[in-house]
């Protein structure tokens, strides 16, 4: 592979300068201007170690080659980048210094200061202290030795550091503001990197990527698609880096105009589409509830990875197209391609969503016995789903005693759903016992074993859940449901009052909770454990976060449109029924992401069949 990239550079240097080469080496007299070109021509080529042996050729017929600052800069350069993938060479780095000292340039010259510091930073194994020293044995320093100690410290992780030089520096430039944004982006300080973003003039496509990257990475992906806008506003061409970073906040949000958006720049500029785009392509369409678009965008592409092809069955299989899912598996594997950790947890979800439990378990079986893949905690936790949802309780309870880890709190969540399904008090309590040690405060927990004395006629049990979650003031995760409406993700909550169109907003939704009833729907008011009368549990699953973004849709969208919500936690079987229904009373097709999976309603049916 070395010896591939080597000769790839060599095919870049100029005739000229290999003919020069030529020539130096048969001279009698070097000339120290021609051999500087040469070497700086395979610096260039990303071959340091071919430049070095140049010079340790020549120095004995030209011992004051280095008697120059611009050769020694290079010298040291070369070692730099030499030393980096061959330590034995560190020495070279050493012996050049002590002749940049003796020579008086270390001290007087900063091209040659700057080439110390780049050259400790990179070779110094981890250890920065050497190119700090030579930094602060600088007698004076410009913007761009400042700025070599700056990416040194960056690269290192040690941004407090790095900080401190930026903030002593007399003058910056992008370079030195685009380091900081960087620093704090990969450290995952978005608040840090936004000050710095926002104190930089004169923003390059770099300083926005870095920017967008550190707020998709940290989930604040409403933040990153409002600069994705005020980048495009600034007229700056976003690069393949911010490109991914946006599709990927696309994919957390549900917005696909904004990625559709994307991929039309993607197109009209002819932007090569390599496979990390690609997948990212695969990926938020998949996710934004476009499945055949990003089957369109998978089977275009010439090139895939392991992740690619991962990226496409998990997203069938979540869009409830199992076969589909199990179909592409195959097909993969008959590519030659070894499937990762990534790629089983998309197949057992497949087989999850359609129900195969003898499938799910030879695939989980072929994980370490095939293709020498150790399942882990998430492989696990589609297994017991799989086996729960089937009704095989009892074999999920075995599975995870049988465990060589100790279970996380989703797996027993996973099992505590199943038991609300099958109506299993007994494993459910077993579970809710091990929950209240690993993730007391969650309140989904509670909600379902209420549910399930529910079922059970159990009604001390339920009015115990309510106590419980009075007494230790377990406070509701509150459900979030967006839709996208003229390139604006628009997000509710439950019971929400913040829209700006809110009274026209109730108003639909009055309107369709009573064409609802029309149709037939009856709230579970058996679903909502606050305290209150029933009139008040009618009104509060009225309001539920997902009813008010579809009450939003019909609102200000055309007749018949299909409607694409996306929600944070798992749809309750309340919404999920008068979902159903409204597909039916306003003749809509509403594609529903929620934790789980999709669902497609049309029709008065859901694609799940219930099956969820």
């Amino acid at each position: 592979m070395r010896a591939a990239r080597g000769g790839a550079a060599a095919a870049a240097l100029r005739p000229e300068h290999m003919a020069a080469h030529a020539r130096l080496v048969k001279a009698a007299d070097v000339d120290a201007f021609a051999a500087s070109t040469v070497m700086r021509a395979y610096l260039r080529g990303s071959l340091p170690l071919q430049a070095l042996l140049l010079l340790r050729g020549l120095l004995p017929r030209a011992p004051r080659l280095l008697a120059n600052s611009f050769s020694l800069s290079l010298a040291l350069q070369a070692a730099a980048a030499a030393a980096s993938s061959a330590p034995a060479l560190l020495g070279l780095g050493a012996s050049l210094h002590a002749r940049a000292l003796r020579s008086g340039f270390a001290a007087a010259d900063l091209f040659v200061r700057t080439a110390l510091v780049e050259m400790y930073a990179k070779t110094a194994a981890g250890e920065i202290a050497l190119a700090r020293a030579a930094f602060d044995e600088a007698p004076r320093r410009d913007v761009f030795l400042c700025n070599v100690m700056l990416a040194a410290y960056v690269a290192r992780g040690e941004v407090a550091e790095a900080r401190k030089v930026f903030d002593g520096m007399s003058g910056r430039d992008l370079v030195s503001w685009n380091t900081m944004i960087h620093g704090y982006a990969v450290r995952g300080d978005v608040g840090m990197a936004r000050e710095i973003f926002d104190g930089t003039r004169d923003r390059d496509a770099f300083s926005w990527s870095s920017m967008i990257s550190a707020y998709a990475k940290g989930r604040c992906s409403k933040e990153a698609l409002e600069l994705w806008r005020e980048m495009r506003v600034a007229g700056v061409a976003p690069d393949c880096i911010s490109m991914v970073s946006v599709l990927s906040a696309c994919s957390a949000m549900g917005a696909l105009a904004i990625g559709a958006e994307v991929h039309r720049f993607v197109e009209s500029n002819r932007v090569e589409v390599d496979m990390k785009l690609g997948t990212a392509l695969v990926d938020m369409y998949a996710k934004c509830g476009d499945i055949e678009n990003s089957l369109k965008v998978f089977h275009a592409m010439p090139v895939k990875d392991v992740l690619t092809w991962s990226s496409m069955i998990i997203g069938l299989a979540n869009h409830g197209l199992g076969h589909d899912a199990l179909s592409l598996f195959s097909e993969m594997i008959s590519q030659g391609l070894q499937p990762n950790e990534i790629t089983f947890i998309g197949v057992l979800i497949a087989c999850t969503h359609v129900g195969l439990v003898n499938d799910g378990k030879k695939y989980f079986s072929s994980m370490s016995d095939v293709h020498g893949v150790v399942p882990r905690m998430e492989h696990y936790g589609c297994m017991v789903d799989l086996l729960g949802r089937a009704g095989h309780v009892e074999e999920a309870m075995e599975l995870i005693r049988s465990m060589t880890f100790k279970p996380d709190p989703i797996i027993w969540r996973t099992l505590l759903g199943a038991c609300r399904i099958h109506k299993n008090v007994e494993i459910a309590e077993e579970a809710m016992a091990k929950l209240k040690v690993l993730d007391p405060l969650a309140d989904g927990h509670y909600v379902l074993l209420s549910n399930i004395y529910a079922q059970a006629n159990s009604w001390e049990g339920v009015a115990e859940m309510r106590k419980t979650i009075r007494r230790e003031n377990i406070q509701r995760v509150p459900g979030r449901s967006s839709i996208e409406w003229e390139n604006t993700v628009h997000e509710f909550v439950s019971g929400d009052r913040s829209h700006p169109r809110i009274e026209e907003i109730y108003k639909m939704l009055e309107e369709m909770m009573d064409r609802l009833r029309q149709a037939g729907y009856r709230p579970m008011t058996s679903l909502v454990l606050q305290d209150i009368d029933e009139q008040s549990k009618k009104r509060a699953l009225a309001e539920h976060s997902e009813k008010l973004a579809i009450a939003f849709g019909l609102l200000v969208t055309p007749a018949r449109s299909t409607l694409r919500i996306t929600k944070n936690l798992r749809a309750c079987e309340d919404c999920h029924s008068a979902i159903k229904l409204i597909s039916l009373a306003y003749d809509r097709k509403l594609i529903v992401r929620d934790r789980n999976r999709f669902h497609h309603f049309s029709e008065g049916q859901c694609s799940c069949k219930d099956y969820w």
